[in-house]
């Protein structure tokens, strides 16, 4: 590996090591959740493997405990995840033309938190060709995911010993607050965000959690109009 590839991924390593400290309880959870649920090792295992995100597999989680229909557990699931594609969309021109399984695993490992560090690097200034942005998210995700996967095992072995005086849920809202409360810094960021903490908790009754599915779409519909007005605005005032 080059040096300065190391580097980065050294860099990577270091930059997402602080997220451990959320992840371990918020798999711990997952793996406790699932047990009580009545989920065996194997499947707990096999879904943090396969799905590695943590929102969706909880939303997942519950559906099925509510005697979901099948279709609306994928839908919420989906929908939840829908944000990966637009990770990817910010994060492919960032990365340049790399090599399909490169690009395959950066999809598999593309989360919250690799995604959050990664950005945060770049947007922060840091000077890096495409390759030492993947050695970088790679780092990060040396850093991440492994916990994920081991914490899930040991949540679903220890199951009801892990006492509730920890209170590892936690671990949820900070996880995503640390990720996203510093990167709302324009009108569309803050108008999208107070309308989707709005919107679910006004629709929380709505059953399998569509509600959430309606706050997401009103969401990024906010924010795509707001951000439209504001390009609108400064037409105008150019034209002047």
């Amino acid at each position: 590996m080059h040096p300065a590839t190391w580097s980065a991924f050294k860099r990577g390593l270091r930059d997402g090591a602080p997220f451990v400290l959320v992840i371990v309880p918020f798999a711990l959870l997952f793996g406790v959740a699932a047990h009580e649920a009545g989920w065996d090792l194997a499947q707990i295992l096999s879904m943090s493997v396969f799905v590695i995100a943590g929102a969706s597999q909880f939303t997942a989680l519950q559906l099925l405990g509510d005697n979901a229909p099948l279709a609306i557990v994928i839908l919420t699931s989906l929908a939840v995840n829908l944000r990966m594609a637009m990770y990817s969309a910010s994060l492919a021109p960032l990365i340049g033309a790399q090599p399909f399984w490169t690009r395959a695993l950066v999809a598999y490992f593309l989360v919250d938190q690799t995604y959050g560090v990664t950005m945060a690097k770049i947007d922060g200034g840091a000077r890096m060709t495409p390759t030492e942005r993947v050695a970088h998210f790679f780092g990060a995700a040396a850093a991440i995911c492994p916990w994920w996967y081991v914490f899930s095992v040991v949540g679903a072995v220890a199951g009801t010993a892990i006492p509730a005086s920890l209170a590892l849920d936690f671990a949820v809202p900070i996880t995503f607050i640390a990720l996203f409360a510093p990167a709302l810094r324009s009108l569309p960021h803050l108008a999208a965000a107070f309308v989707s903490v709005v919107a679910a908790l006004v629709l929380a009754g709505i059953p399998y959690n569509l509600g959430l599915l309606i706050a997401a779409g009103l969401a990024m519909a906010t924010g795509a109009g707001v951000e439209v007005l504001l390009e609108r605005r400064r037409s105008r005032e150019a034209g002047r």
